[in-house]
């Protein structure tokens, strides 16, 4: 289990790529209909990733408290699922049941919404503003699986305060470290390795 860092380079207060996904029943959602009124947080994650099954609980609780602040969740798979069969679609929705994830899990089949955003892990987290815009990218805390640290959302959690309150997007961030993604072979991104 290597850890690998995100490498965003969607720069804060620019316009999030737009995308349109289905989940693992074949329901259909686009950025725009999973926008908050407040804030979107789009996650990049997987079923099979460790550090996503040591974050999973909490940014399903996590989640459920900021709907009642206005800010939206959405979490994306883009892992090569014949080479990871796992993270197939159709056992996407048994992860989401599973870890109280009550917001959209879509899976990018194409990997191409991976590109758009620049996600290199899993889990990768981007905070939207209201308007669609990057307001944070970085890691959800400092806990990863056997480092003996809280899972508590720290830092996550003072991005949302900030973009609540009104404040301006944080620049100074950690990235989010996790699992690569699982390319498709010779669909590996330039900013890959």
């Amino acid at each position: 289990m290597a850890e690998v860092p995100s490498t965003f380079t969607l720069q804060a207060g620019e316009k999030a790529p737009d995308f349109t996904l289905t989940d693992g029943c074949g329901r259909e959602y686009a950025l725009a209909d999973v926008l908050g009124e407040k804030g979107t947080l789009v996650i990049f994650a997987c079923n099979h990733c460790p550090f996503v099954i040591h974050l999973a609980k909490e940014v399903g609780e996590m989640a459920a408290e900021m709907k009642a602040w206005g800010v939206n969740t959405v979490a994306i798979s883009s892992n090569d699922v014949e080479n990871y069969p796992q993270d197939a679609p159709e056992m996407m929705a048994e992860f989401a049941k599973e870890y109280g994830w009550d917001f959209p899990y879509l899976y990018d089949e194409s990997q191409q919404v991976a590109h758009d955003y620049h996600a290199a892990c899993t889990p990768d987290f981007f905070l939207l503003d209201k308007e669609g815009c990057l307001f944070y990218a970085g890691q959800f805390d400092d806990s990863r699986p056997k480092n003996n640290l809280p899972v508590d959302g720290r830092d996550l959690k003072l991005a949302i305060r900030q973009l609540i309150e009104g404040g301006t997007p944080i620049l100074d961030t950690k990235p989010a470290t996790g699992c690569n993604i699982k390319w498709k072979p010779g669909n590996e991104p330039s900013y890959y390795g």
